[in-house]
């Protein structure tokens, strides 16, 4: 009986010593496994290391048994110290290398515990057991090889992996070029910052391959912007400013590299010409403010670069406006064909076509002039024809109309000398002058929210328009400004209001150039015109005139504040209307018919009121109203003297401010980029200087009007200080003018 408990207590000794290994070595190897996937690297370490198979480790004995509280129970303050020092010693990403507490070496027949718990157990503070770990070195875990079947084996330094290139081998060459440029020389290729900017980042994220060649090849959006560049005259622009680099002749990578950044600068200059046109309005003249609209270099490139149609896509930064376009195709037909040398017709026989009818047949001429003639007025189809058939007689026609002759459509000696003359290269260029000053203007006229609805006024022809959903909503004919310093200023700005009855308060300008120069000779002159004058503690003079039939501004004025001190209104005067040539005013704009244009504004802006003309004059009176808009409509005062009528028909107009003169000049005798610089002119002043009054002047306050701080001028006429002009962007001032209202 003894006998067999003995041999039961031996079985139960047995199964218990089995029993606590199997539990030490699942716990080490868990933990061991846990910490061995703290980070990506190590599991590649882990992958690369060479681990043993479970066959070659000799089973546990009785004596091997012993508690290993390092393997199951981790402090956890040394736990998070260690897994700090194991992620700042993480390798990078790009290389993978082996650290020595990660090396693993196969365990000896006596070491039941995992590797990887005791290569971090000797890392550890924790104690270790002596009889079964060698000494740790250099925090490297090591044990005695258990057999030369199972050498100990440390994964080898992984080679540092090259982040994959995405340029195609065969522009690789290139590439390597583009990057020594972009990195150190682009500032010989563009001269503004924001491109400079703009090219590093795009080929630096596409790895420095070209955008334009592919193997040396031009690509699809490479012959798109090269076509549109060639074409720039057709847009009134300068094909010399655009030149294309020869990519034909360009064989080495240095060469490709420095044809791919000529054409990304012509590509830059084009959009921005075409957006914002070559000369910066300020150029031409003190009186012309409109908002700034610069193209982003980035957005350039992004949307040349992915478009299906490259050559359309660098179109688009032209202006979108009907009246561009029609002014674009005129100009194709002024000069015979959208580029090339002027053609000249040789002087010969008139030539007529006879179209066929019941008693003749068709007759059709042929003359060697012909060609010329088709090239000329622009027929492409039967070009080398020299026939003078029913297109080229239609054509004929066209031309003669346009040119104010007889539309016969006979090629006659006048005829000839009309399309060779000067007078036709100087309608080339009033169109193309035209065609920069639509760059200037705003690309949305008008307010979305109100259908696109808009006013726009022509100065040399001396008519106001409202627009509304493309179409025209009302015209009426205005009066405008005097040449010279009282010439009616080019603005966008948007109408807040409009006041019936108004104050004529009167511009500082006249009151002191005119007014008190007249006082001198008559003190009496001011109360004859029913006008009030009042002087201020400080010494300055304010004039004004109450509401009133007899106002100058008549009963309306049309209030869109800007620095220039004009405005849109009524006049006493009317018969200034029925003259062909109305620039009468001091700037400001009289307007024919003011009670039909205010009650077309205000349905505009306030739909449901019902606003008519009866409703309108039905206020006038004595006391000033406003009637303000929920939202504002947006004012044009623009400058045409070229434009295509409803009718289709090319106009011209007088050159009354000598606008044209001016930019013709400047872009036929300035060249380089110093035209897109800003020119600085003096501001318009509102200050109101100290004056000393002739006796017998009636003064309506006596000196007790308002101080030096009082209203100024601007203030008085539109309840508000003036907005300073807008910061030009991407400009930068270049000489001094002066300008003076």
């Amino acid at each position: 009986m003894r006998d067999c408990l003995n041999h039961r207590a031996g079985f139960d000794r047995v199964l218990m010593t089995v029993a606590a290994t199997f539990l030490a070595v699942s716990a080490s190897s868990a933990l061991a496994q846990d910490q061995a996937r703290s980070s990506a690297a190590e599991l590649a370490i882990e992958a690369a290391i060479p681990r043993p198979e479970p066959a070659n480790v000799p089973p546990p004995t009785a004596a091997d048994i012993k508690l290993d509280t390092t393997a199951t129970v981790q402090d956890p303050t040394k736990e998070i110290a260690k897994e700090s020092v194991k992620a700042d010693a993480a390798p990078a990403p790009d290389k993978v290398e082996t650290k020595p507490s990660d090396v693993a070496t196969t365990p000896a027949p006596e070491a039941p515990k995992s590797e990887a718990a005791k290569s971090e157990a000797a890392k550890s503070e924790a104690a270790t057991e002596p009889a079964k770990t060698e000494p740790a070195k250099a925090d490297t875990a090591t044990a005695t090889p258990a057999a030369p079947a199972a050498p100990a084996a440390a994964a080898p330094a992984a080679e540092p992996v090259k982040a994959a290139s995405n340029v195609p081998a065969a522009d690789q060459p290139v590439a390597d070029k583009l990057k020594d440029i972009v990195g150190a020389k682009t500032s010989r290729y563009f001269d503004r910052k924001n491109e400079r900017a703009a090219i590093e980042k795009f080929y630096g994220a596409r790895d420095f391959a070209p955008i334009w060649t592919q193997g040396g090849n031009l690509t699809a959006a490479a012959k798109g912007v090269i076509t549109r560049l060639k074409d720039a005259a057709s847009d009134g622009l300068n094909p010399a400013d655009y030149p294309v680099p020869d990519f034909a002749a360009a064989t080495t990578p240095d060469a490709l590299a420095d044809a791919e950044l000529k054409l990304t600068a012509g590509m830059f200059d084009y959009a921005r010409h075409a957006q914002s046109g070559r000369m910066h309005w300020s150029q031409v003249s003190g009186d012309i403010l409109y908002p700034e609209h610069p193209v982003d270099p980035n957005e350039v490139l992004a949307k040349v670069t992915t478009a299906a149609d490259a050559s359309a896509a660098l179109d688009s930064y032209n202006p979108p406006h009907k009246l561009y376009k029609e002014l674009k195709a005129k100009l194709a037909e002024l000069r015979g064909q959208g580029n090339g040398p002027v053609i000249e017709i040789a002087d010969g026989p008139a030539l007529k076509y006879t179209p066929a009818s019941k008693k003749r047949a068709e007759i059709v001429v042929e003359d060697p002039r012909v060609p010329q003639l088709r090239a000329k007025l622009g027929l492409a189809e039967n070009a080398s024809d020299t026939r003078y058939d029913a297109a080229v007689a239609e054509a004929v026609r066209k031309f003669q109309s346009g040119a104010e002759m007889k539309a016969t459509g006979i090629l006659d000696d006048r005829t000839v000398k009309a399309l060779n003359t000067p007078k036709r290269d100087k309608q080339i260029d009033v169109v193309v002058v035209n065609m920069e000053r639509w760059r200037w203007l705003p690309r949305d006229l008008g307010a979305p929210s109100l259908g696109d609805a808009y006013v726009i006024l022509n100065i040399p022809d001396f008519t106001l328009k409202v627009m509304q959903r493309g179409q025209q909503v009302w015209t009426t004919r205005v009066v405008t400004g005097k040449p010279g310093q009282h010439a009616t200023p080019l603005l966008t700005e948007t109408m807040k209001y409009i006041t019936v009855n108004p104050t004529w308060n009167v511009p500082p300008s006249i009151v002191y150039n005119e007014y008190l120069p007249a006082l001198q000779q008559d003190p009496t002159v001011l109360q004859r015109m029913g006008l009030k004058l009042e002087q201020n503690r400080d010494g300055s003079v304010h004039i004004s005139q109450p509401p009133g039939e007899a106002n100058a501004l008549g009963r309306i004025r049309f209030n869109f504040p800007n620095k220039f001190l004009v405005y849109q209104h009524d006049t006493p005067d009317k018969n200034l209307f029925a003259r062909d040539e109305r620039a009468f005013s001091h700037g400001c704009m009289r307007v024919q018919n003011p009670d039909q244009y205010a009650s077309v504004l205000l349905n505009i802006t306030l739909p449901n009121e019902k606003y008519t003309p009866e409703r309108v004059r039905s206020m006038y009176g004595k006391s000033e109203i406003d009637l303000k808009f929920p939202t504002p409509i947006p004012v044009n005062i623009t400058y045409q003297t070229a434009f295509v009528d409803d009718a289709g028909k090319l106009q011209f107009r007088k050159d009354i401010y000598g606008r044209d003169a001016t930019m013709i000049n400047i872009l036929k005798n300035s060249r380089g980029k110093d035209l897109e610089s800003v020119v600085a002119h003096s501001q318009p002043s509102y200050s109101r200087p100290a004056t000393t009054l002739p006796s017998g002047v009636a003064v309506a306050n006596n000196g007790g009007g308002f101080g030096s701080s009082g209203l100024n001028f601007f203030e008085r006429l539109f309840g508000a200080a003036p907005t300073p002009p807008p910061a030009p962007v991407g400009r930068r001032p270049q000489q001094q003018r002066v300008f003076t209202r």
